[in-house]
């Protein structure tokens, strides 16, 4: 049996190997020696030995850590609605403007261009309760009510999820609207003449006909999402009471700020069988939905 078909097919793979060695280099290595680390008792200076499952049983008997895949669970479905939600608003405005839209489009970018360490102290600063502009303007507004926005979990919660939230709007909104111009406007105008009205239009041609674009988007941003470590680790780290503390970072504090490597590559990986899940479905879809075009 030949390995390569043709000579074609030998020079693809040839010039294709560079990308391979560096992808398996960066990614692909690490990824597999922290599988093979989560199976260890090592720690820094410690190569430690095999103990199969046991650090994924001990995560599993921790109520720490269960509050950990709750918060992150919570926090990547409501700020994934939320950026999609507005994401879709923003796109389909775009797509209605004429002079105005490369302003628009630029301002919109803003929150996504800017550094995220550079947003996430800006927010810290908006969110502290002796200098917060929130408070002011709620002060403004005729009362001396004050909002802890970091000092309880949930306000935390809420709050880290705004951030996450405005940062990622511009992706969604950037991305479904390359989706929405590569519609074909004699699919708007015949539907118009059938006597469509606007939400039926949205329905029936442009949700269906943009699917493949909203299950990359989905994918691509949940795994961002639920990795998430600037905004937290600089605005609340993982405060207050673990309150917004997500696997990303428990990972680094388990495996780098009290050295028990094996733990922290065992939470890292404990989430890839449903990301893995996810990444199936939603591609799945995209190649559905490309082959129905």
């Amino acid at each position: 049996m030949k390995l390569f078909r043709n000579e074609e097919e030998r020079t693809a793979y040839f010039y294709l190997l560079p990308a391979i060695i560096v992808v398996f280099g960066f990614i692909g290595y690490p990824f597999v020696y922290s599988i093979y680390l989560s199976f260890t008792n090592a720690g820094i200076g410690k190569s430690g030995s095999f103990i199969g499952i046991l650090n994924y049983l001990n995560l599993l008997k921790s109520s720490t850590f269960r509050q950990v895949l709750f918060n992150s669970l919570v926090f990547t479905i409501i700020a994934i609605s939320i950026k999609m939600f507005f994401g879709m608003i923003f796109a389909l405005i775009m797509q209605h403007l004429r002079r105005a839209g490369k302003l628009v489009k630029t301002l919109i970018m803003l929150p996504w261009v800017v550094p995220t360490s550079l947003s996430a102290i800006a927010w810290w600063w908006m969110y502290n309760p002796n200098y917060s502009i929130f408070n002011w303007i709620i002060n403004k507004l005729g009362t001396d009510y004050r909002v802890h926005w970091l000092s309880l979990p949930k306000t935390a919660m809420l709050s880290v999820i705004i951030v996450n939230s405005w940062i990622g709007i511009p992706f969604f909104a950037i991305s479904i609207l390359s989706g929405l111009i590569s519609i074909d406007i004699e699919l708007y105008e015949a539907a118009d003449s059938e006597g469509a009205k606007g939400y039926q239009k949205f329905i029936y041609i442009t949700l269906p006909l943009i699917k493949p674009v909203l299950a990359v988007v989905l994918l691509f941003s949940t795994l961002m999402t639920i990795s998430e470590f600037n905004i937290i680790y600089i605005i609340t780290n993982g405060g207050p009471l673990f309150g917004t503390t997500l696997l990303s970072l428990y990972a680094y504090q388990q495996g780098i700020s009290n050295g028990v490597i094996s733990r922290g590559a065992a939470i890292s990986i404990f989430i890839f069988p449903l990301l893995f899940i996810v990444s199936y479905f939603q591609l799945r879809m995209v190649r559905k939905g490309i082959s129905k075009r």
